[in-house]
């Protein structure tokens, strides 16, 4: 019989587990309670955090109960795991604003509704605890030897800052987190990134010392692409969750552009597509490795932004680089437009990031650098010029020769114009009204 074990160890998920044959029986025969940790330290999630949100919405489709548990608590401590320096002391403020944004998104993955999944704060019994009442019934189950050979203390020790006495003691608060939830709700699995490995293991010993009761632990790898690079980030900075940070254009942009190497791995970790689906993707190179991009932008974006948002996205994409063909065999089950469907893109369609330019400014004209640097194309305009003069920068396809080339009211076609960075960065300028 197949568990939602089984099912992670295929896609990709599991890095590793304590007691596996106990876990694997334990989900043979039960309707489990699994949670993971969100740390509240920004109002949006990223890229980085899907793994985990698709683990929990993979629990829920396997007919499990996942809690998401946000860190009002210890989000005002600061985890030190898989950081060399001390974490930012962020107010309460802060928290109750991040928790909010954090709630919505995780919202598109997982269905809290009639109790199928909770979204619970730590803070509810953190902030509460009395010092010595805390010391004397959990401090005394922990081993200040074993604490500090944990991965994650080891590494901030040995750092140039050191390890401070309040990061010292995130490890018994999230233990306690498991202690409590398992107690509260019957919750029997947390799950979590590698860096979290040893915050798991003290939860796990800490239950058993005082419920007398087997909990287990899940962890994820952390995932980076095929040139290395961690998962989420860009030259851009992170690629968040939340619409207003990263527009779900910019998401897709960001799917469509993997590398061929990873295609097939982020399809298992960051879509639903079944694998049978998915492994016929390893064989795929050339225009048919691209159809596959094209389908994981569509589904991912699906996933964080809605259906509507994706189509968007990928009418957008189209109205550039053509609709692309994709037959009806490739990963049937995606409902991502095909070749010969009605829903095709138009090549008139208005998805692409868009500057609206007075006529008074467009009379007299714009420098191109100036307009690269304003519509994102380009960080600064010493790196719009280089640009141009490497040969990267276009206007209505035309390659730009000089860099104080200036827009102009002449450069209108059809009303817009179209500028690019490189092969993929498209902005279109159009007059105000």
């Amino acid at each position: 019989m197949s568990t939602i074990l089984d099912l992670l160890q295929e896609r990709g998920f599991i890095d590793a587990v304590t007691h596996e044959s106990e876990l694997q029986e334990y989900l043979n025969s039960n309707k489990v309670t699994c949670y993971i940790g969100f740390d509240p330290t920004a109002s949006s999630l990223h890229v980085g955090s899907l793994v985990c949100i698709m683990a929990l919405a993979h629990m829920q489709k396997m007919g499990h109960r996942p809690i998401a548990l946000v860190g009002g608590g210890t989000g005002l401590i600061g985890d030190p795991s898989g950081k060399t320096e001390m974490r930012k002391v962020i107010t309460q403020e802060q928290i109750d604003v991040n928790k909010e944004g954090i709630k919505k998104q995780l919202s598109r993955f997982i269905d809290f509704s009639g109790g199928n999944a909770l979204l619970l704060d730590n803070a509810d019994w953190l902030k509460g605890l009395e010092y010595i009442s805390f010391l004397r019934d959990i401090g005394r189950h922990f081993s200040v030897n074993r604490m500090i050979k944990a991965e994650s203390y080891r590494m901030r020790i040995e750092s140039e800052e050191g390890l401070s006495f309040i990061e010292f003691n995130y490890m018994l608060l999230q233990a306690y987190d498991f202690m409590k939830l398992c107690d509260q709700h019957d919750c029997m699995v947390q799950m979590g990134g590698s860096d979290q490995w040893g915050n798991i293991v003290a939860g796990i010993d800490l239950v058993r010392r005082t419920l007398q009761k087997t909990v287990f632990g899940i962890t994820f790898p952390l995932i980076t692409t095929s040139s290395g690079i961690k998962m989420g980030k860009t030259h851009k900075g992170a690629v968040w969750l939340d619409p207003e940070r990263t527009s779900p254009y910019d998401y897709y942009q960001f799917w469509i552009n993997s590398d061929d190497a990873d295609v097939a791995r982020f399809l298992a970790l960051f879509t639903f597509i079944p694998m049978d689906e998915i492994k016929a993707v390893e064989k795929l190179e050339g225009a048919d490795i691209n159809a596959a991009k094209t389908i994981l932008a569509f589904e991912a974006t699906s996933i964080a932004h809605g259906q509507e948002e994706a189509l968007k996205a990928y009418e957008a994409t189209a109205s550039v680089f053509g609709t692309p063909l994709l037959s009806k065999g490739l990963m049937p089950t995606s409902v991502i437009p095909r070749s010969g469907d009605n829903n095709k893109a138009s090549s008139e369609d208005k998805n692409i990031p868009t500057s609206e330019y007075s006529f008074e400014l467009l009379d007299q004209g714009v420098a191109v650098v100036d307009v690269f640097v304003t519509a994102g194309l380009c960080n600064s305009k010493g790196e719009a010029r280089r640009l141009i003069s490497q040969g990267g920068g276009y206007l209505n396809g035309e390659r730009i020769s000089v860099f104080d080339q200036k827009i102009s009211l002449s450069d209108m076609k059809d009303g817009e114009i179209i500028l690019r960075a490189g092969k993929k960065k498209f902005h279109r300028i159009i007059q105000s009204t």
